[in-house]
C-alpha cells in the first residue's frame, strides 16, 4: 500500500493502486466517470490535491485490454475497484535457449 505525502498531515485513507495494477474507475471514484473505464496504473502522482483525492497516471483500456489512451485522472481511491493487483498477477517463468 502506497502512501502519498500530503501537506499539513493529510493522508489518503484508502489503499492506493501501484504500477501495473488494473482498476475499474466508476462514478464512485469521480463523477466524471458516468461510463466506467478500465485503467492500467503507471504511477500515483505526488501532486498536491484535496484530502481523499489522488492523481493517477496510466492507460485507459478497451474491452480487449489494449491501451487506447494515456491519461492522468483525478479520483478518490476509496471508489476504485481493484481488478488485478501487480502482486496477484501470475508470473511467467523465463527460459533460456541453449545454442
Amino acid at each position: 500500500m502506497a502512501q502519498v505525502p500530503r501537506p499539513a498531515g493529510q493522508t489518503v485513507n484508502a489503499p492506493l493502486p501501484g504500477a501495473g495494477d488494473l482498476v475499474l474507475v466508476t462514478r464512485a471514484a469521480s463523477v466524471q466517470f458516468v461510463t466506467p473505464i478500465m485503467f492500467r496504473v503507471i504511477r500515483v502522482l505526488d501532486w498536491v490535491t484535496f484530502d481523499g483525492w489522488v492523481w493517477l497516471d496510466g492507460y485507459q483500456l478497451d474491452k480487449k485490454g489494449d491501451a487506447v489512451a494515456r491519461r492522468s485522472i483525478f479520483v478518490q481511491p476509496a471508489g476504485l475497484r481493484m481488478q488485478l493487483s501487480r502482486s496477484a498477477r501470475p508470473r511467467t517463468a523465463s527460459t533460456a535457449t541453449a545454442r
